[in-house]
């Protein structure tokens, strides 16, 4: 069985209209470049003003598609509300969102040097990382299942939307001393599996199609500091551009859905689909049936969220 994942070609995002975060720098930087040669027009957010505007700026020059940058601080909420607003305000429509803006582990939640004094002071720094890891994706994802679903087509055939969220190898396994990141990170795999079906069927005519990204190590800022003692050890490393060319293959191929994709030295391969393949090697075949059962029994999960409509 493999699940290698070869990107699609970029030509079909022509003219789509594409919402993202973290677009100033690094693997969103990346994206808004490979995604404007493409002719996509792009929308991107970020807290880095400077780069953020310098590559606006750049890439304007052409006059072939859109390119604007938006303040976002996407742990608020307005900030991911005005992103979304200027996209579809300039366009009419939003075809892709993809949710890339991401924090390193700051300080250590768990330092061993703790003492039941200190351990009093509130870790700031340290929910920051979960606070930008999980809650603005939370956010981001709420307002692109809107945006997403309005009508693009006058004749009210279905169009190709996706939500791409983006996670990391800590998504699916453990890093030493990445305590909040990893939570977040696996966070993220927890929204993508919850939003690829009941995100999906309720928004036709325009379906959206929900995958994660799961990056292994990256040369970004993220990862300053290591790379040498990484190169030394022989293992495989990303690009920037390496990750941003699989995210616009995700967003490129109107058929994935539901896909995780782990990225590795350029490469990608789809981790969901092994993993549910073999669910009822590693599970049984009875529990694996009735866990299925159990989910169809829950339906779209409405009846959690009876006569609660007052805690959205």
């Amino acid at each position: 069985m493999t699940t290698q994942f070869h990107p699609a070609d970029a030509a079909s995002l022509k003219d789509k209209v594409v919402v993202l975060t973290g677009g100033a720098l690094g693997v969103g930087a990346s994206l808004v470049r490979i995604l404007h040669s493409a002719g996509a027009h792009i929308f991107f957010g970020d807290l880095l003003d400077e780069p953020g505007q310098a590559l606006e700026k750049e890439l304007s020059k052409d006059g072939k598609s859109r390119a604007k940058f938006v303040h976002c601080d996407v742990t608020q909420y307005l900030d991911n509300v005005r992103l979304f607003e200027t996209a579809y305000a300039e366009c009419g429509r939003i075809d892709h969102a993809i949710a890339n803006a991401g924090l390193g582990e700051q300080g250590n939640m768990f330092d061993p040097e703790l003492t039941p004094e200190s351990v009093k002071e509130e870790p700031v720094k340290s929910v920051k990382v979960a606070d930008v890891n999980l809650k603005g994706p939370l956010y981001f994802a709420r307002l692109a299942s809107v945006y997403l679903r309005q009508q693009s087509s006058q004749d009210g055939t279905s169009t190709d939307k996706s939500l791409t969220l983006v996670s990391s190898v800590a998504g699916f396994r453990e890093d030493p001393g990445l305590y909040v990141y990893v939570a977040s990170k696996h966070g993220v795999l927890g929204l993508m599996r919850s939003l690829r079906v009941y995100v999906q069927l309720p928004a036709k005519p325009n379906p959206i199609r929900t995958n994660a990204i799961c990056p292994w190590m990256t040369r970004t800022r993220l990862v300053a500091g290591i790379e040498s003692t990484w190169e030394a050890a022989g293992l495989p490393s990303n690009s920037a551009e390496d990750v941003a060319r699989v995210i616009v293959g995700v967003l490129a191929d109107g058929n994935l859905s539901g896909g995780t994709m782990y990225i590795e030295g350029g490469r990608a391969w789809n981790i969901e689909q092994g993993l549910l393949k073999t669910r009822r090697e590693w599970l049984g075949e009875r529990q694996e049936a009735e866990l299925d059962r159990g989910t169809e029994l829950m339906g779209g999960g409405g009846h959690w969220i009876e006569n609660k409509t007052s805690q959205v």
